[in-house]
C-alpha cells in the first residue's frame, strides 16, 4: 500500500480534534493527578495513624493495579451503583487517581529532603502549620521535585490511548475509527506516532528548561 497524501489532509482535521483532546484529557489529568498526590502525601504524614495507613492502602492498590482495569471499573462499573460519568470526565478521574499516588511519592520525598533545621527554624519563629508549610517547607521542597513531576506528566499523555477503551475520542481513538471507515491504516496510525513524537519532544525540552531553571535551589 503506497502513501497516499491527499488522504493524509482529507484526514488531518479529524486527527486535529483528537489532539486536542489528548491535550486536553493530560492537562486535566495533570491538574488533578497534583492535586491528589499532595493530599496523599500529607495524609500520609498524618499523626492520625487510622488516616495515614489508611490512604496509603489506597494509594498502593491503585499504584498496584493497570490503570486499563481502573478506567473500565470508572466507566462501566460505577453506572451500576448509580454513577454515570461523560467518558472524558472518566477519563481525567482514572488519570488523574492513577497518576496521583506516583506523584504522591514525589511529593513525600521533596519534603522529607527539606531539611529538619528548617522545620525547627520554623517552631523557634513560632510559625503555625499554615505559616510553616507555605513560607518555609513548599517554597523549598517544590524546585527538585519538578523534573519528576513533569517526567509522569509525560508518561501520562502517551497512556491516553487506553481512553479509546471508553469511547474518549482521543488521538488513538479518531485513528482508529478513520482507518477503520476507510480500510487504510498506514497514513492515520503512522500520523498517530508523528503527533505523539513531536508533542514528548517539546515536553522534554521544556522539562530541561524547568530543569536547569527550578531544578536545584539555594541552601
Amino acid at each position: 500500500m503506497e502513501w497516499d497524501w491527499d488522504f493524509v489532509w482529507q484526514i488531518m482535521p479529524t486527527l486535529i480534534q483528537g489532539v486536542k483532546i489528548t491535550i486536553l484529557a493530560t492537562l486535566l489529568g495533570s491538574v488533578l493527578a497534583a492535586i491528589v498526590g499532595l493530599g496523599i502525601a500529607l495524609a500520609r504524614r498524618s499523626p492520625n495513624k487510622a488516616l495515614s495507613r489508611t490512604v496509603g492502602w489506597a494509594a498502593e492498590f491503585i499504584r498496584g493495579t493497570p490503570l486499563l482495569v481502573q478506567l473500565y471499573f470508572i466507566f462501566y462499573v460505577l453506572p451500576d451503583i448509580g454513577i454515570l460519568l461523560p467518558p472524558l470526565v472518566a477519563g481525567v478521574i482514572g488519570l488523574g487517581l492513577h497518576y496521583g499516588t506516583y506523584t504522591a511519592e514525589v511529593y513525600r520525598a521533596g519534603i522529607d529532603n527539606v531539611p529538619r533545621g528548617q522545620w525547627e527554624a520554623a517552631k523557634a519563629c513560632n510559625l503555625n502549620a499554615r505559616q510553616t508549610w507555605t513560607h518555609i517547607i513548599i517554597p523549598q521542597a517544590i524546585p527538585p521535585m519538578i523534573p519528576a513531576l513533569a517526567n509522569y506528566f509525560i508518561a501520562m499523555f502517551k497512556e491516553t490511548p487506553l481512553l479509546s477503551a471508553i469511547t474518549v475520542l482521543e488521538l488513538m481513538n479518531q485513528a482508529k475509527s478513520v482507518a477503520n471507515t476507510y480500510y487504510r491504516y498506514i497514513e492515520p496510525i503512522t500520523l498517530v506516532g508523528a503527533f505523539f513524537l513531536a508533542i514528548s519532544l517539546c515536553s522534554v525540552v521544556l522539562l530541561r528548561w524547568l530543569e536547569r531553571r527550578y531544578g536545584k535551589i539555594e541552601r
